[in-house]
């Protein structure tokens, strides 16, 4: 199969994603950067002291998904849980700020739990330390109850599903057997996984592990692209999903849909500065190319070229439609 993708064929799908709307469901957070500079090491340990100059908020998690698909041009939503705190709040800032189909009321607010808050520190353009404030352990059956309730009424005029898994406690077994079945043949169904749910993400139509998952969850060691087609061979019987795709950092990505064989697309970064959320604007892009009738591989090759996009930048990152088709050109 080809992964050749022309820019006219790329502007036909990327026109669409305005009329799309997708479903974002997941683990939301905030990422915190504090940027600065460091001349000293600490008196009282062996630790850089970073003179803070700057500090900046993000949407984080799924989030972050849904802040890549309204950078795209999609409408969308996230559907997940806060607390009752000051992140919650900026978070709901940020996110009306990026317009699409939000309201405030696909929050679900959980007083139990903290926000998730990932700090890092920065400085040099280079991570020093990153603190996370979180609470993991799933979320209560009342909570898990309003989250199915909003996410069946949102997928009733949406284009497709995401399932963006950060292992926070907001995905649970219960929640993918409510929602899945309801969603899939209806609309593309896109998960980004992690192990603890592993065997509940069906059906399926795209799983979107990264190498190190992919190889863990097959028990295999070699990273080589005959290992990682085994992978994905596996994955897919495991799940019975339609396709699997492997994303491998600095090497791109695997598809492997239905019986064909592997499509390996090439990296489309020119330099790597952070890749922070990357796995994010992958499955934003995915989604909203396959909402908008794009081939599995189409699909894969036009979330290549964004990701190369959002790694070339520092900090959670984005790309806009322009920055995506300018890329294929």
């Amino acid at each position: 199969m080809s992964n050749q993708l022309t820019r006219q064929r790329a502007e036909e799908i990327v026109g669409q994603f305005r009329d799309r709307n997708v479903v974002v469901l997941g683990d939301v957070m905030l990422d915190e950067f504090i940027w600065g500079d460091v001349s000293r090491i600490s008196p009282e340990a062996p630790v850089p002291v970073v003179e803070v100059k700057r500090e900046s908020t993000h949407l984080g998690g799924a989030a972050n998904v849904m802040a890549n698909l309204s950078a795209l041009g999609a409408q969308a939503c996230v559907i997940g849980v806060v607390g009752h705190d000051a992140a919650a709040e900026k978070i709901r800032a940020s996110l009306r700020n990026e317009g699409g189909v939000q309201t405030d009321e696909l929050l679900i607010v959980d007083d139990s739990r903290p926000t998730t808050i990932k700090t890092r520190i920065i400085a040099h353009n280079q991570m020093v330390v990153r603190a996370d404030r979180e609470r993991r352990t799933p979320v209560n059956g009342n909570t898990e109850a309003r989250i199915i309730s909003a996410v069946k009424a949102a997928i009733e005029n949406a284009g497709a599903l995401i399932v963006s898994d950060y292992d926070k406690g907001v995905i649970t077994p219960r929640l993918l057997s409510e929602v899945l079945p309801q969603a899939y043949g209806r609309m593309p169904v896109l998960i980004d996984p992690k192990m603890r749910n592993f065997d509940s993400y069906r059906p399926a139509t795209l799983v979107t592990p990264n190498h190190h998952e992919a190889l863990h969850l097959t028990s295999l060691e070699e990273d080589s692209d005959t290992s990682l087609t085994e992978a994905a061979r596996k994955i897919r019987d495991r799940l019975s999903c339609d396709a699997v795709l492997i994303t491998r950092g600095n090497r791109g990505m695997m598809l492997v849909e239905g019986d064909h064989g592997p499509v390996f697309v090439e990296t489309a970064a020119r330099e790597v500065y952070d890749v922070t959320g990357a796995g994010d604007t992958v499955i934003a892009t995915l989604a909203a190319a396959l909402a908008a009738g794009a081939s599995m591989t189409e699909a894969a090759v036009l979330a290549n070229h964004a990701a190369g996009i959002v790694v070339g930048k520092l900090g959670t990152a984005t790309a806009t439609a322009k920055e995506v088709l300018d890329s294929i050109s």
